[in-house]
């Protein structure tokens, strides 16, 4: 059964695109059509989606558009500082679409805005959602010298589905990504998450779980994939939740610090909240 999600059409959701829009500034949110932004930015937090609004790479189960993206906006870093100060926040988010345009993947330029946050607020913990780099190492380490509290990066389906799901990723490089963020710094936090209802079994799902926890992951998210179009991948189950359920429970026998599993669980959702459990 398709899960009910919070309306969009309240007056906390427009404040926050009032702010949005004024600073020039996109989130994974809108850009994304994620079923969870009246929660979200009726509780004034949003996913700050950096570098544009144009992905470089044509998921077929992601709404970003996808083409050739416009040079990064220099003022992105100070706007979005601004609109974390405005909004209040004690912790931010921040994502990109991916940037394989750019020589570093853009990650001179998370690091630049993790810098800004800090400038202007640095009582605010900060958390990236990082895409993979294309296995670049010294990208991600731009991005860990930066010191973000968390860094995560999705591994978002398990390996059999690789080829229809993320045809331009690669199972063994996102692990990388993950293994790397310790070897950089041990005291940043490390997060990843997948989606299931795309065709994966349960001991797909097991196996993904054991790969990260070998890789070092303390945080793991797993939410139900939604189509956002008939354009896009088709769901083919509705996961239940007693199922999910028992993944949070598996996940913390397996040594996860952190696992939240639930129908509507995306990998920022309510992070700030799970930040401070870990904490």
């Amino acid at each position: 059964m398709k899960p009910k999600v919070k309306s969009p059409l309240i007056p906390e959701v427009f404040e926050v695109k009032k702010i949005l829009r004024r600073l020039n500034l996109h989130t994974v949110c809108e850009e994304a059509s994620c079923p969870n932004i009246g929660d979200c930015f009726s509780r004034k937090t949003a996913t700050f989606m950096i570098l544009g609004d144009t992905c470089t790479r044509a998921c077929p189960y992601c709404d970003v558009a996808h083409g050739k993206p416009k040079p990064p906006d220099p003022q992105e870093p100070e706007h979005l500082a601004e609109a974390v100060k405005e909004l209040g926040l004690r912790h931010v988010v921040i994502t990109s679409v991916n940037r394989d345009d750019l020589p570093d993947g853009g990650a001179s330029h998370f690091a630049k805005v993790i810098r800004a946050i800090r400038e202007k607020l640095p009582e605010c913990t900060i958390e990236v959602l990082i895409p993979d780099f294309q296995g670049d190492f010294n990208a991600l380490k731009t991005v860990a010298e930066a010191k973000p509290d968390v860094i995560n990066h999705n591994i978002e389906t398990v390996p059999s589905l690789y080829k229809k799901v993320r045809h331009r990723g690669n199972y063994q490089r996102s692990l990388n990504v993950i293994r790397w963020i310790k070897e950089i710094d041990s005291s940043i936090y490390s997060k990843s998450g997948i989606m299931v209802g795309l065709g994966e079994t349960k001991e797909e799902v097991f196996e993904v779980m054991d790969d990260l926890v070998r890789a070092g992951c303390d945080i793991f998210t797993i939410g139900q994939y939604l189509q956002p179009s008939k354009n896009h991948l088709p769901v083919v189950r509705y996961v239940p939740e007693e199922e999910f359920k028992e993944y949070e429970k598996v996940g913390y026998k397996k040594g996860f610090k952190e696992v939240y599993s639930g129908v509507l669980v995306r990998s920022s959702f309510h992070a700030d909240e799970i930040f401070e459990r870990l904490r």
